[in-house]
């Protein structure tokens, strides 16, 4: 039998080499170890766009993982974010993800995108997401109800952003499919949209500042504007709960004439159940050993604290990370 499982480890790394992605390595690491979720020596970080913030912290944390974790090495991958990244660390494919709190209540609730509870575990509440909706001013968007008949980027499909702004569109009484043109884009793709006139509006999910948000805000300056979403908090709060809260977005932010109103929702860095106690405790310990070097990467990290962060309810807290909270 042992022999039986070399080879098989061995064929599928086999096959790897040829041209097949990391599920087929990884599989192969956790045939030959006996783990799962984790239990190889390279890890994969699912982050997001790569003009978000996801994909900006990640990549330091990969880093931070890398030359802090003997034994380690950690690669930060561009995905579709929240709702790919769970799916992707439940297929085994990655082993850490960041995902939007929402959508990982989603996932343990086994509703939404997900047909049945899904084995994940938090190891950390990380920073708060801040939705940014933006239109062009000559769209004249004064409210999520004025997108009506607008050309409207709802993120990557599979996204958290996805997920919220869906939701807000109905709350407003819009159908996503009927009442505004949507296009499921990420964000480059969406802020080349509104750049070359293909867009009217764009909603994004993200830290503060997101590069994307930066570039377009310098490229078009007031050709383009914050929609305010305080009209839209009181009805996503009672139908999807208290994980919306109310939020402000500096006019020192991206430089612009006002504060704006928005809706955040917290971030959460989560694993597969299954990965070995020892490993979430290291990964835990590392965020906030490793803090100040994640800070330099980007500027969200400041709101990581060790107060907050075992507050990642209703994902329960993996047991690595458990222990190290104490």
């Amino acid at each position: 039998m042992r022999r039986l499982t070399v080879l098989l480890a061995a064929g599928i790394l086999a096959l790897s080499a040829c041209g097949g992605d990391r599920s087929a390595e990884q599989a192969a690491e956790q045939t030959a170890t006996g783990g799962a979720g984790g239990g190889g020596k390279r890890l994969s970080i699912a982050t997001g766009n790569t003009t978000g913030v996801y994909y900006v912290l990640g990549g330091g944390l990969a880093d931070q993982i890398s030359k802090n974790l003997p034994g380690y090495q950690a690669t930060a991958e561009a995905t579709g974010a929240s709702v790919e990244n769970i799916q992707r660390v439940v297929r085994g494919d990655s082993d850490i993800a960041f995902t939007l709190a929402d959508s990982a209540a989603d996932a343990i609730a086994g509703k939404g995108a997900f047909t049945s509870p899904q084995p994940i575990r938090a190891i950390a509440r990380l920073y708060d997401n801040s939705t940014q909706v933006v239109a062009t001013t000559e769209a004249s968007v004064k409210s999520i109800a004025d997108l009506k008949g607008k050309r409207v980027s709802t993120g990557s499909p599979n996204s958290g952003t996805e997920v919220i702004a869906l939701r807000l569109l109905r709350a407003a009484g819009l159908d996503p499919d009927k009442d505004v043109t949507r296009q499921s884009l990420g964000l480059p793709e969406s802020v080349q949209g509104m750049k070359d006139g293909s867009l009217d509006a764009l909603i994004w999910s993200g830290g503060l500042p997101t590069p994307g948000i930066t570039d377009l805000f310098t490229s078009m300056k007031e050709k383009v504007a914050f929609v305010p979403l305080d009209a839209s908090l009181p009805k996503m709060q009672a139908e999807h709960g208290q994980v919306y809260a109310q939020g402000t977005i500096g006019k020192d932010v991206y430089a612009t004439a006002a504060d704006v109103s928005t809706i955040v929702v917290p971030n959460l860095l989560v694993v597969n159940s299954s990965m070995d106690a020892a490993l979430a405790e290291s990964l835990t310990k590392l965020i906030f050993d490793r803090k100040a070097e994640l800070e330099k990467v980007h500027p969200s990290a400041k709101s990581i604290t060790r107060e907050k962060a075992p507050t990642t309810e209703p994902v329960p807290l993996h047991d690595g990370a458990r222990k190290y909270y104490g």
